[in-house]
């Protein structure tokens, strides 16, 4: 799922300090250009970060409204918006209530480093200073976000658009929620829709031109962190193209299903996104890996081309860490023609490590293998000049799995010198 993507987190850390400035200045009835500038004054009193408001403008007729243009933040990679606009509803404005019909925000960027400096710097008590005076918080303060061209660049400097539409209930409770990966084809798209009034969710996702669909909950454990779980069952996705989709290169080609448990604790939100981890247990038949041709495996190890694999399967966890996300394989098994592997692999800030073992129908057992480098290069080597097969693959939502594995089929023999030869001699 894949979850709750990071550049949310930057996108409401914004919205919130501009509501909060916003509802400030309307108290005041203050000017265009004094609006701007106690937005600016507010926000750099609440985070330290500096903020510059291009524009700003409000109005109570025909309906209450504030727009604000080309904001970015002091940093070295600013955090950009084009534009922001807050609708609010008038009968909650002569009762001093913040109730906003609608938050619309257009032509985000939001650089990971720069959204990254917020951590710790925005807490929940500060929302309530900077509303000021008698404003309080409806019992649904923000009924509708809609986020059109917001782009999350990540680690890498991968840059990725999304668009999303969230109704809340009580409690910052999504009645209903879809994000979507928009230009990308096949459709890449997260749906969520509430069951009832419980604290449970359908959750749809078109990916890879399958799907991945199940249910989430959410619960508040006895001590009162928030606790999230989800369970999902991926059918037909291609992992080429989902891989594609969020800017990535394919190491792999085939169609996968399997089973996906999600899984998050935290005392809030931005809490339950640092925390998923999820697990997936997945099998692709066939499988295409691209990376290397086991059929020219030497003991000193091979790069480049491709192998075919009968059937893959196995299990992978992923575990959100500061550095990034760790990708963990067990029970790997790859199967076709004459041999099978098995094994395990981890794969972190893309660089590979692996140990697997090959098992010959013939009766050699156990072969070892190494796998090292990165995605990008991986290196797959053997001892004692020994055939040697392997799976490891990669992950880009919460939950995503696959493996790539390790074939010689028809070529079996020229990995054994000249076996194939001695064959045919013995039918003559």
């Amino acid at each position: 799922m894949k979850r709750a993507r990071p550049w949310l987190i930057g996108s409401v850390i914004a919205v919130l300090l501009l509501l909060g400035g916003a509802w400030f200045a309307w108290r005041l009835l203050p000017s265009d250009e004094a609006l701007a500038a106690q937005i600016e004054e507010r926000f750099q009193k609440s985070t330290g970060i500096e903020l510059r408001v291009g524009s700003a403008s409000w109005s109570l007729r025909p309906a209450p409204v504030v727009v604000l243009g080309d904001i970015a933040t002091g940093q070295d990679r600013p955090i950009t918006v084009r534009r922001v606009v807050l609708r609010p509803r008038l009968d909650a404005l002569w009762r001093r209530t913040v109730a906003i019909e609608a938050i619309e925000v257009e032509g985000a960027v939001l650089p990971y480093a720069s959204v990254r400096a917020f951590r710790g710097r925005w807490q929940g008590g500060e929302v309530s200073g900077m509303l000021a005076g008698a404003w309080t918080l409806a019992e649904i303060p923000v009924e509708r976000v809609r986020l059109r061209d917001v782009v999350w660049i990540n680690r890498r400097d991968i840059a990725l658009a999304y668009d999303a539409d969230l109704r809340f209930d009580r409690g910052w409770r999504p009645r209903e929620a879809e994000l979507l990966r928009p230009g990308v084809s096949p459709t890449t798209r997260l749906r969520l829709e509430r069951e009832g009034d419980e604290d449970r969710w359908r959750t749809l996702i078109d990916a890879g031109g399958g799907t991945w669909n199940g249910q989430a909950a959410l619960e508040t454990t006895e001590s009162g962190r928030l606790r999230l779980s989800a369970q999902l069952e991926p059918r037909g996705v291609d992992v080429g193209d989902l891989v594609r989709a969020f800017g990535r290169r394919q190491v792999v080609a085939g169609r996968f299903d399997g089973h996906t448990e999600i899984r998050s604790e935290g005392d809030n939100v931005a809490e339950l996104i640092r925390d998923v981890r999820t697990r997936t247990r997945f099998t692709m038949r066939p499988a295409t890996l691209q990376g290397f041709d086991l059929s020219k495996v030497t003991s000193g190890g091979v790069r480049g081309g491709q192998t075919v694999l009968d059937e893959l399967t196995g299990t992978l966890e992923t575990q959100n860490t500061v550095d990034g996300v760790r990708l963990r394989y067990a029970g790997l098994q790859a199967r076709s023609g004459v041999l099978s592997a098995s094994g395990s692999a981890t794969v972190f800030n893309r660089r590979l490590n692996g140990e697997l073992a090959i098992d010959l129908v013939d009766g050699v057992v156990g072969l070892p293998l190494k796998l090292a480098g990165t995605l990008d290069e991986p290196l797959l080597s053997m001892t004692g000049g020994a055939l040697a097969g392997a799976a490891v693959g990669t992950a880009v939502l919460p939950g995503v799995g696959t493996a790539i594995g390790a074939r010689v089929g028809q070529q079996i023999e020229k990995l054994f010198g000249d076996e194939k030869n001695n064959q045919e001699k013995n039918k003559k």
